[in-house]
C-alpha cells in the first residue's frame, strides 16, 4: 500500500470521527427543539443555512458545473434515501432516549455489508453472514422489551431507527458507487436541495398542523406539527443545525470517498459514546440494560464484519 493510499485512509477515518461528533451534537439539538417545532420546518431552515455553506465548498472544489454529474436517477435516489433516514431517526428522537435511538441505528453498518453485495458486486463469506445474523439478534434484543404498549414502552416508534439505518446504509453504498465520479461538495449539495424540496412539499400538505391532532405520540407530533415562528433564543440553535448539516454532509461523503466502507464504517460506533454523554448530561437519560447489551452485540458483530472484510480484501490485493 503506497503512502498516498495510507494518507487517504487516515483522512477518511478522521472525517468519519469528526462527522460522528457533529452528528451527536446535531441529534441533541434536534431532540431539544422537537417539542416546539415540526421536523420539516427544522429541516428546511437547517438546509437553507447548510446550502450556503455547501455552495462555498462547491465553488472551492470547482464550481456549480460539478453538479452535472450524470446518472441523475441514482443521485436523486441517494438524496431521497438520506431524507427518509433523517426523518425516521429524528421522529424517533422525539419519543425515545437519545442513546437508545442511536444504539438501534447501529444496525446500519450491517446493512451496508449486505447491500454491498448487489450494489458494489462485493463478496460476503459465511463468517460475515453469521456475524450479521448475530448483529440482528442484538437489534431484536434491544427492540423486543420496547415494543409493548404498556407504560414505559415505545410501541411502533422503536422500529423507526432501524428504518433509518436501512435508508442510511443504502445511501452510503450509493455514495461509494457515485463518489468515484462526483465530488463530495456536489453530493452534499444534492442532499441539501432534496431536504429543502421535500420540506416544502410537506409544508404544503401539512404545514398548518391539521394532521397533528390525529395522535398524541411525540414522534407523530414532531412530524406533523404546524409551522411556528422561532423564538429569538432558538435561532442560534437552528443556525447551528444548518452549519453542522453542511459540515456533516461533506465529512461523511469524504469519509466514504477516501476510504473503503470496511475501513471507516466501524468508527461510526463512537457515536454511541457521544450520545450517551449528551443523553445523560442534557436530558438526564440512561438506556435500559437490554439496550446496552443489545448495542454491545451489534457493535461487536459490526467490528468483526468490517475487520474480516478488510482482511479478505487485503489478501485479494
Amino acid at each position: 500500500m503506497n503512502t498516498r493510499t495510507v494518507n487517504s485512509a487516515r483522512m477518511g477515518i478522521f472525517c468519519m470521527l469528526a462527522g460522528m461528533l457533529f452528528i451527536s451534537v446535531n441529534d441533541m439539538l434536534v431532540k431539544t427543539l422537537s417539542g416546539d417545532y415540526p421536523l420539516h420546518q427544522l429541516i428546511f431552515l437547517r438546509s437553507v443555512v447548510a446550502l450556503v455553506f455547501t455552495g462555498v465548498l462547491l465553488q472551492m472544489e470547482g464550481g456549480f458545473g460539478l453538479l452535472n454529474t450524470g446518472r441523475w436517477r441514482l443521485h436523486i435516489l441517494r438524496a431521497l434515501l438520506i431524507v427518509c433516514a433523517n426523518s425516521a431517526l429524528y421522529a424517533a428522537l422525539a419519543a425515545m432516549p437519545l442513546a437508545t435511538a442511536t444504539a438501534l441505528y447501529f444496525v446500519a453498518p450491517l446493512f451496508v455489508t449486505l447491500l454491498s453485495i448487489p450494489v458494489l458486486d462485493e463478496t460476503v463469506g459465511p463468517r460475515r453472514f453469521a456475524a450479521i445474523g448475530v448483529g440482528f439478534t442484538g437489534v431484536l434484543l434491544m427492540m423486543y422489551p420496547q415494543m409493548g404498549r404498556g407504560e414505559g414502552t415505545l410501541g411502533w416508534v422503536v422500529v423507526l431507527p432501524v428504518i433509518a439505518a436501512g435508508c442510511y446504509a443504502s445511501m452510503s453504498v450509493l455514495t461509494r458507487k457515485l463518489g468515484a465520479t462526483s465530488r463530495a461538495s456536489a453530493l452534499a449539495m444534492q442532499i441539501q436541495l432534496a431536504f429543502i424540496v421535500v420540506s416544502i412539499i410537506v409544508y404544503l400538505l401539512a404545514g398548518d398542523g391539521r394532521y397533528a391532532q390525529s395522535s398524541d405520540n411525540p414522534a407523530v407530533q414532531f412530524l406533523l406539527r404546524g409551522w411556528v415562528w422561532p423564538a429569538p433564543g432558538d435561532w442560534v440553535f437552528i443556525l447551528g443545525l444548518g452549519l453542522m448539516s453542511g459540515i456533516i454532509g461533506y465529512l461523511m461523503t469524504q469519509a466514504y470517498r477516501l476510504s473503503r466502507a470496511s475501513a471507516v464504517a466501524p468508527f461510526e460506533y463512537v457515536l454511541l459514546i457521544f450520545s450517551l454523554f449528551w443523553g445523560w448530561t442534557v436530558f438526564g437519560e440512561w438506556p435500559q440494560a437490554s439496550v446496552l447489551l443489545g448495542a454491545a452485540v451489534v457493535i461487536a458483530s459490526g467490528i468483526y464484519v468490517f475487520t474480516r472484510e478488510g482482511r479478505v480484501k487485503a489478501r485479494v490485493e
